[in-house]
Parts: C-alpha cells; sequence; structure tokens
C-alpha cells in the first residue's frame, strides 16, 4: 500500500496526465473502481501507437479511441463523421475485393484492417452510435445526420463480408434488428439499411417475427416500388422454412416426428399470414413482376450479363451502384456542363448499358420468389385468387419473348444445376424461378386454365365435344377476362422454348416440372390431348431415347412428365408405338426405365394403371389393336415383369430412408399389389415375393421391411393432415380401397392367404420390430 500511496502522491505533484496514460495505472484503478477494460480502445493511446508499429493495425485502434471520445451522448458527431470516413476508406477496399470475381478465393483471415476494427470493438461502438437516439427519455428524438448513419452502416456491412462472427453476433442482438427496421423508413438510408439486414436475417437462428415489427403495415404501404422489390429479399428469409441441412431430418420418419412435437404453424407460416394482411401488398407485387422494362440494345446482353453477375450478386449492391453513378452524373453536371466529364467518370464508364435490364431482372427475382413462396403454403387458395385478380399470369406471358425468354445465340454457356439456391446468373435465376412460379401456380389448382388464351380455351373444349366426353368444371368455370392475351397462352410458349433447349440444360429440368404441373391431378383428356398435338410425347421420347442425355434429374422430370402425360390415354400409347419402332430402340428405353427406379417409378405406375383400364375395355377396336401391337403394354402385361418391378421398388426403400423424393416407390408397390387384389391374385404375388426373398438367401427381409413401410403408410396417410385426394386423383382408385389393402396386408391373421405375415417363417417374424416405436 505504501508504494501505491507513493504513486498517487507522486501523481498528484505534476505527473497526473502521463499516469493516467500507463497500463499499470490502468489496471489498478480497474481494481478499484470496479470499472474493468471492456474494450481494446480502453488500453492507453502511447501503448496502441507503439504495438500499431509493430502489428501494422494501420491506426486504427486509435482512430476506434478518438472515434470513441468524440461520439459521447452530448457531441453533436460532427468529428466522429469525419473519423468514419477515414475508417471507410481503409475498410471498403477489402469489402470490395471480396465482391469482385475473385470474392471465391479469398479467405475472410486476409482482411487485416476489417479484422483489427472488429477487434477493438469497432463493430460495437457503430451500434452504439447508431442506436443512441433511441436511449433518450426526450419525447423528441434527435434526428442523427443520414450520411453518418449510412456510413455507419456501409462500415457494419463489411464488416460483415470480410470478419468472421461478426454477421452472427449481430442477429443474435434483437434490439438491433428491429431497430434496423426503424431506418428503412428513411429513404435516404433504405438501401444500406436493407443490405445489412439481408446479411443479418440470412444467420438469425430463430426466424424473426413479423408482427413483432412495429406498424410493419405502414412500413411496406410507404415504400416506393424499387424498395419494395428490395424488401423482397429480406422477406424471403422471413417466409420460408428453414433448411435443416441434413438429409437425416429430412426423412419422412423425421418429419412426422416433428410435426408431432410441433402442432402449433411455424414461423415462417405467421409470417406469411402477416404479409397477406397487409393492404395491396399481393397487388403491388403483381405489379412489380409482371412491368416491362426497355429492350437491351446491341448483341452482347447476355455476355455482359456473366461478366456482371459475378460482381452484382446482390440486387442491393447494384441499387448502391446506380444510385452512385446518378449521384456522379448530378454532381457532374452542377460542375461542368461539358459532356464529356460525364463520359469520362470512372463509374460510368464501368457501367454496361444493359445495367437498367440486369436491376429489372434482379427485382424481378426476388419478387417471384416471395409469390412463389406464398403459393406453396397454407393460404394457397387466397394467395390464389389475388393472383388470378391482379393478372400474373397474363402479365408475365406479355414479358415472355421480350424479358423472360429472350431470343439469343450463345456458344460455351454453362447453365447451373437446378438448384434454386445456387450461384446463378441474374438471367439464369430469372429463368428458373419463373418456371418455379409456374409449377406451383398450376399444381394441383383450377386455375392452371389462365396459362392459356381463349382459343386454347376453346381447342380444349373441341377436343371434348370430338371424344364425347364432358368439360372438365374447372375449364367451364375458368374466368375468360383473366387468361392470356395474344396469339399464344404462356404454356403454349414454354413448350416452344422446350423444345429448343441443349439435352443437358437444368431448364429442361424446370420446363418438364412446369408443364407436368399442368397435368397434374384428375386425369383429362382434353389436356393431354392438347399437349399430344404439339409433339411434347415425341419430344420427350426423344430426349430420353436419341438425344444421348444423362442428367438424372432432367430424365426423371421427363419420365414424371410422360407418366402423367400417357396416363389411361390409348392415342399417346399409339404414339409412343410408332416413336419406339424397333427393338433397339424400346431396349434403351427400358434401359433408361431400369437405370433408377426412383426417377422413373411414376411412369410404371402409369403403365401398370393404364393396362390395367385397357384390358377392362376389350369391346373397343382401338384399344383392342393398341394393346396387340404397342410393345410397352405388350412388356408390362408379363407378369414376371411386373413382379421384377414389384421386387425392386420394394426392396430399394427402407422406412429409415423414406422421403418425398422416394415414397412414390412404395405407392407404386401398392398400386401393383392393388390390382392383383381386384383379380384375386394376391396370393400369387405375395408368394412370389417369399420366393424370391429365399433364392437371394435373405428369408423374411424384403417381406418384413414391407411390413414396416406399410405401418409407416398407415401412421403417415391416415394422419387427418395428410391430404389423400392426390394418391385418389392419380390412381383413379379410391382411397377408401387404398386403406383396405394395407390394412388387409398388414392382417395379423396367419391363415389369410393376403397378408403378408403369412408369407413369412415364424424364426425370421419382426425383424427389426422397433423401427417405427420411436
Amino acid at each position: 500500500m505504501a508504494t501505491l500511496k507513493g504513486s498517487e502522491s507522486r501523481c498528484r505533484r505534476g505527473t497526473q496526465r502521463q499516469c493516467r496514460y500507463n497500463i499499470v495505472f490502468k489496471f489498478t484503478d480497474s481494481k478499484i473502481t470496479g470499472r474493468t477494460f471492456s474494450r481494446g480502445t480502453q488500453l492507453p493511446g502511447g501503448l496502441l501507437q507503439e504495438r500499431d508499429k509493430r502489428a501494422k493495425w494501420q491506426g486504427i485502434p486509435t482512430l476506434l479511441q478518438n472515434l470513441y471520445e468524440s461520439s459521447h451522448p452530448n457531441s453533436d458527431l460532427s468529428d466522429a463523421h469525419d473519423l468514419l470516413k477515414t475508417l471507410l476508406s481503409q475498410l471498403s477496399m477489402e469489402a470490395m475485393s471480396f465482391v469482385t470475381e475473385d470474392r471465391k478465393t479469398i479467405q475472410k483471415s486476409t482482411f487485416p484492417n476489417t479484422h483489427t476494427f472488429d477487434l477493438f470493438g469497432g463493430v460495437d461502438l457503430l451500434v452504439e452510435i447508431l442506436m443512441r437516439p433511441t436511449l433518450t427519455m426526450q419525447k423528441k428524438k434527435p434526428k442523427m445526420n443520414d450520411d453518418l448513419v449510412k456510413e455507419c452502416l456501409s462500415v457494419l456491412y463489411n464488416c460483415c463480408i470480410c470478419a468472421d462472427g461478426v454477421t452472427k453476433s449481430l442477429a443474435a442482438r434483437d434490439d438491433f434488428v428491429l431497430f434496423l427496421f426503424t431506418l428503412m423508413t428513411n429513404k435516404e438510408t433504405f438501401l444500406q439499411t436493407a443490405t445489412l439486414m439481408e446479411d443479418i436475417l440470412g444467420v438469425k437462428k430463430e426466424m424473426i417475427h413479423l408482427d413483432s415489427i412495429p406498424n410493419l403495415s405502414g412500413l411496406v404501404q410507404s415504400f416506393d416500388q424499387q424498395q419494395l422489390a428490395n424488401f423482397c429479399r429480406i422477406l424471403s428469409v422471413t417466409i420460408s422454412e428453414p433448411d435443416l441441412g441434413n438429409d437425416d431430418k429430412h426423412t419422412l420418419l423425421a418429419k412426422n416426428a416433428q410435426q408431432k412435437r410441433n402442432l402449433s404453424p411455424s414461423r415462417a407460416e405467421v409470417n406469411q399470414v402477416t404479409l397477406l394482411n397487409i393492404p395491396e401488398f399481393i397487388e403491388r407485387l403483381c405489379k412489380l413482376a409482371t412491368r416491362k422494362v426497355s429492350e437491351a440494345t446491341g448483341g452482347n446482353f447476355l455476355q455482359e450479363l456473366e461478366e456482371w453477375y459475378t460482381w452484382l450478386d446482390n440486387a442491393l449492391v447494384l441499387d448502391s451502384l446506380m444510385q452512385m453513378a446518378t449521384e456522379e452524373a448530378e454532381q457532374s453536371s452542377t460542375e461542368s456542363s461539358d459532356e464529356s466529364s460525364l463520359a469520362t467518370s470512372p463509374l460510368r464508364h464501368r457501367l454496361p448499358p444493359s445495367m437498367k435490364i440486369v436491376h429489372e431482372i434482379m427485382y424481378k427475382v426476388e419478387v417471384l420468389y416471395v409469390l412463389c413462396v406464398l403459393l406453396m403454403g397454407r393460404q394457397r387458395n387466397q394467395v390464389h385468387k389475388m393472383l388470378a385478380e391482379f393478372r400474373l399470369i397474363p402479365g408475365l406471358n406479355n414479358l415472355f419473348d421480350k424479358l423472360i425468354w429472350r431470343k439469343y445465340t450463345v456458344t460455351n454457356h454453362v447453365v447451373h444445376g437446378q438448384n434454386e439456391n445456387c450461384d446463378c446468373s441474374p438471367e439464369i435465376s430469372f429463368k428458373i424461378q419463373f418456371l418455379r412460379l409456374l409449377q406451383s401456380f398450376s399444381d394441383h389448382h383450377e386455375n392452371k386454365y389462365l396459362l392459356l388464351n381463349s382459343q386454347e380455351l376453346n381447342e380444349l373444349s373441341a377436343i371434348s365435344m370430338k371424344a364425347n366426353i364432358p368439360e372438365v368444371e374447372a375449364l367451364v368455370n375458368t374466368d375468360r377476362s383473366l387468361v392470356c392475351d395474344g396469339k399464344k397462352g404462356l404454356l403454349t410458349r414454354l413448350l416452344t422454348v422446350m423444345k429448343r433447349e441443349p439435352p443437358d440444360s437444368s431448364f429442361r429440368f424446370w420446363q418438364a416440372r412446369a408443364v407436368e404441373s399442368f397435368l397434374r391431378g384428375a386425369t383429362s383428356y382434353a389436356d393431354q390431348m392438347f399437349l399430344l398435338k404439339r409433339g411434347l410425347l415425341e419430344h420427350i421420347l426423344f430426349c430420353i431415347i436419341d438425344s444421348g442425355c444423362t442428367s438424372r434429374d432432367v430424365l426423371q422430370s421427363y419420365f414424371d412428365l410422360l407418366g402423367e402425360l400417357m396416363k389411361f390415354n390409348i392415342d399417346a400409347f399409339k404414339r409412343f408405338n410408332k416413336y419406339v419402332n424397333t427393338p433397339e430402340k424400346f431396349q434403351t428405353f427400358l434401359t433408361q426405365i431400369n437405370s433408377s427406379l426412383v426417377d422413373s417409378n411414376m411412369l410404371v405406375r402409369c403403365i401398370v394403371l393404364s393396362l390395367d383400364r385397357f384390358q377392362s375395355q376389350t369391346e373397343d377396336v382401338k384399344v383392342v389393336e393398341v394393346l396387340s401391337e404397342c410393345c410397352l403394354l405388350s412388356y408390362m402385361a408379363k407378369v414376371e415383369n411386373r413382379l421384377s418391378f414389384l421386387f425392386r421398388l420394394v426392396n430399394i426403400i427402407n422406412v429409415q430412408t423414406l422421403t418425398q423424393e422416394n415414397v412414390s416407390c412404395l405407392n407404386t408397390s401398392l398400386v401393383i399389389l392393388m390390382l392383383a387384389r381386384r383379380k384375386a391374385k394376391l396370393p400369387f404375388y405375395l408368394s412370389a415375393l417369399r420366393e424370391k426373398e429365399h433364392a437371394e438367401k435373405y428369408p423374411g427381409c424384403l417381406l418384413n421391411n414391407f411390413r414396416n413401410l406399410l405401418r409407416f403408410w398407415q401412421c403417415h396417410y391416415l394422419n387427418k393432415d395428410k391430404d389423400s385426394t392426390c394418391l385418389e386423383n392419380s390412381s383413379c382408385i379410391p382411397f377408401s380401397y387404398w386403406k383396405e389393402t394395407v390394412s388387409v396386408l398388414l392382417g395379423s391373421d396367419r391363415t389369410s392367404l393376403c397378408a403378408i405375415v403369412s408369407y413369412i417363417d415364424e424364426p425370421f417374424m419382426d425383424l427389426d420390430r422397433d423401427l417405427l416405436e420411436d
């Protein structure tokens, strides 16, 4: 204590200023007062400056120290603003290098200035400065300078993209996240706020509740169309179910267990309802999605997009550049009337002429994504009604040739995979999002006929009349004032471009999915014939047999589409036989089917169902003729081939691996057995399965696996929340017969020839019995 008192005495005798900056004094003082170090800038300035020389901190700790001292609550922040500009200039170059085309090869550890800024508490300090007006007790909140706010937000965004952990730490602060929404009311700071918020919400552990945002409805209604389009980037994070990132959690077993634990709607579902309750929200999105833009000049449009997308992969960054270019133009015109000064502007020189079209395309990607998510949600019917009312489909039809699917010729154009989250150019993302929207819009909904124009609707009516069958009710009820305009409807335009795509183009996957969704549901002969007359079946068969396509995703989508196109349609099978007119072609077709039954089983189901119906129509001469001539029907008519498919379908899945993608294999195997049961041949099929597993020297494995699958089927499909109409519509077999057949197969009476248990030897009973217990 004597030493300490002596030290204090010396301080009082004239060296107090030097002592206050001594590290020993700082630590001692913290023990006495309890005010410990909370940030690196509390270290003595002399120590920071000395260490700065060796650590190459570029003076950032000292700048932060000065920023802290000049940003106290009663300061006018003018000095703080100048200091922040200096810091921003040091950090912005690192951020710019990260968003250029070389960003994928750069590691975040190569950004020393940003790391130093975060290490010495710069991020926390800027958050404190931004939120200071919210902490005052005064009724009239003090207003901060817009430029200061923008620079604070820009620095924070730079730190998010260049320093590990910053985005997550900001996302963990709910008060700051909600505060950012208040900054969006100011148009001057909107872009910077939205850019930062998109990154923060993207990593936030818990999805934000939109209804917790003060006056969200008023905020959204105050946005102009450009702001609303950018806001969609933020909304996309709040209305999409989070990606679990683990394949095991995507199994139906895991999903069912999750649903039992979470009986209430998810946050994403609640947020979707919140958005739909905002007046004019959907109407404005439809206007954004369908508004026209001027065509690009010159023939280098696509090339420019490909060059720019690596740098401008964020629509908000693009907005910032557009804003900067506008400001430069205004400044140049003020400083000099010489137009050459604007022409030689560095930024203006770097912006290609087609930037506005890129701008509009990126807007539409975000808008279409939000609409697509809402279409797939629980409020689907409400959303459908609004999209029809606000003429979304006719608007997209008018944009199809000029913007969505522009005519261009490009060599070495690589199309990315079908993952909607892939790193795609704006043009590619736009097309994929458009196709996903069409798929969601048409799938099992009567509004699908809005994809046609009036003449095409009349054509459907004529097809039904010629075939002497009643028109589909949905077609009769379609409001003609809401259908597509022009010479072609959207579906016909899609078929045209679909035929022009290269064989392995991943656009084919999405195109086929969109067309298939138009056919899904209760089978419509008129819909099928409409597409058959446009050469769709021949195109699909060319792709499967003759094009050399090797993409499993594309082939799967074509198998599914072919199944919907041919189901119960004798004309389609006749066309099939005309195209597949040699044994070599048919063998190639079978090889493609057999190479992956998970991909092709829906087509197998279609053939089995169609064969069963045709065999009951032997009074029809045309049907009898096709039955005798069609190689595909003849192949499936052989019981050994149906048994082969049944064995493999049951063998390639089990309860643990069932997903939304492969559960169709279980349903296809059930279809085969239901049709056998109708003809009193179920015991024959079960006996054949028993013989097969014994021949494979795995007695009990196959049949026990099938029993477990059927138990799961009951748990899954008999759930009151499950929509069983899809199974019924796709097979034309009443769901009651599905349930009855499963119950018969799972019967416990070992004397029943229709119960699986009768075909399992006692020692091999109930292998893996506990699979469903969890």
